[in-house]
């Protein structure tokens, strides 16, 4: 009995650890989670570009600062929320890397929480084309 519980135990906590190591490294300081392979649904129009300034005031300047410089008056101390406006991004510069950043948040700590259920998705996209039309044009889409 002991040599089957044993077994059982290496047999489900092995594979159920392996799976908590790779989510934890997923969400490490500069792992970049695995970004859906997808297009961005919503156009950069200056609509676009003007609704995802609104929707970034509202939730995001308090850390990022109202310019995207990461100088937010709110920031919890230590945090250092990065300049969105530059061309180093640490974690992810495409168009669905950054959506799915705002979707989960920042691991592993979560600074940066997850905006997914609070924010709709059509509003993620439209702050996607703010920071892109702020940042470098170099930046790949």
């Amino acid at each position: 009995m002991r040599r089957v519980l044993l077994l059982f135990m290496s047999g489900f906590v092995l594979p159920v650890a392996m799976l908590f190591a790779v989510a934890v490294h997923a969400q490490s300081p500069g792992a970049t989670p695995a970004a859906p392979a997808i297009k961005n649904p919503v156009p950069a129009t200056p609509a676009s570009v003007a609704a995802g300034a609104a929707v970034f005031r509202k939730y995001c300047a308090f850390c990022h600062g109202l310019t995207a410089k990461g100088d937010g008056p709110l920031a919890p101390k230590g945090s250092n929320p990065p300049d969105l406006t530059d061309a180093t991004w640490v974690h992810g510069s495409t168009d669905a890397e950054i959506f799915t950043l705002l979707t989960i948040g920042v691991g592993p700590e979560f600074v940066m929480v997850p905006f997914k259920g609070k924010i709709r998705d059509q509003d993620l996209w439209h702050i996607v084309n703010f920071l892109r039309n702020l940042g470098p044009k170099t930046a790949a889409p």
